[in-house]
């Protein structure tokens, strides 16, 4: 049979020699190169996990050891294996007692009387590979949650039923004014002006499907009652088996104000151009008018001056068409 040649590093926790010599025979039998490491007490099995620099792989304990034993070794090894798989073993056919060490952190519960070579080959890799997966998740996890509370925009988490915020991170905090624990006593609603309240219930109806949405000109309020804008972008997904939506807001306030600063300085032109196609240009034309009626009534040796008058009143009704035109089709 073609052993495994993975060179599994193992603490043996036994004190019993005959049982240590069959697990050993056990493990030869499936395993080329096991890298054991054997202690008999459970004093010197702490001192191993403490003392140790490369973590093992999997712990196999015996849970009665001469210095210790049941629950409170349990309790002492599972606290220093962290996330190493722990497979109890014992010759007690408590099914409680295993039941409660299960939940206590043990990762497998066997009994020596029906122990075989290949149940506990089996138990070994299973437990190793879960073990992994499980890091695997929680690393995952711990990333995901670090882009959240590190994220440098305000993001929360709200349950989509109760509208109730599940999280929220650091920048949401500073943006918003209140503190982690005032936000997860209140929902989306709080932070809206009352007057929007309606706007609220028919975005979130009209949003209830999975891709991402994007919510823009939207007024929250702060803990100080003031009023700013954002754009929100978020999705649906399952939070902890309830429905719940991520959302990451964009504070454009600067920019609602340059629009609006914009907008007036765009009314205010409109209304110069007006003003220079209305009231200006309506004297200047009754000067024109005269001063045409003038020209021919004048001896000839003063029509020069009415004409160069006529000349600049035409330049500069000229100038003030240029201007509301330049006005009229100016788009800033």
């Amino acid at each position: 049979m073609r052993k495994d040649p993975r060179p599994y590093r193992l603490l043996v926790v036994e004190d019993n020699p005959g049982d240590l010599v069959l697990l050993e025979d056990y493990l030869d039998e499936h395993m080329l190169h096991p890298v054991l490491t054997i202690c008999t007490t459970g004093k010197s099995a702490k001192d191993a996990l403490q003392s140790t620099e490369e973590p093992f792989d999997l712990i196999l304990l015996d849970l009665s050891l001469p210095d210790d034993g049941g629950e409170s070794l349990i309790r002492h090894i599972v606290e220093l294996a962290h996330l190493t798989p722990v497979v109890a073993l014992t010759g007690f056919t408590d099914m409680d007692f295993s039941i409660r060490s299960l939940s206590m952190g043990v990762s497998d519960y066997l009994l020596k009387d029906e122990l075989t070579a290949t149940t506990l080959y089996k138990s070994i890799l299973y437990n190793i590979e879960r073990s992994k997966n499980l890091n695997n998740l929680l690393e995952s996890e711990k990333r995901y949650s670090d882009l959240f509370h590190l994220s440098p925009s305000p993001m929360f988490l709200f349950d989509l039923e109760s509208l109730n915020f599940l999280s929220v991170n650091k920048a949401a905090v500073a943006a918003y004014g209140y503190s982690q624990d005032e936000f997860l006593r209140m929902n989306l609603q709080d932070i809206r002006p009352a007057e929007d309240i309606p706007l609220l219930h028919q975005t979130l109806s009209d949003a209830t499907d999975e891709k991402a949405h994007e919510f823009n000109n939207i007024r929250h309020k702060r803990k100080d009652g003031s009023i700013f804008y954002v754009n929100l972008r978020g999705s649906n997904f399952d939070y902890k088996n309830r429905k719940a939506r991520l959302m990451m807001v964009n504070d454009i306030t600067e920019q609602m104000k340059y629009i609006q600063t914009i907008e007036d300085q765009n009314k205010n032109l409109r209304e110069i151009a007006w003003t220079q196609s209305h009231v200006v240009r309506a004297p200047l034309a009754r000067l024109l008018s005269i001063i045409e009626l003038e020209r021919h009534e004048q001896p000839a040796a003063n029509r020069e001056y009415s004409t160069l008058i006529k000349e600049a009143a035409e330049e500069l009704d000229e100038v003030i068409q240029t201007i509301v035109k330049k006005t009229q089709t100016m788009n800033i």
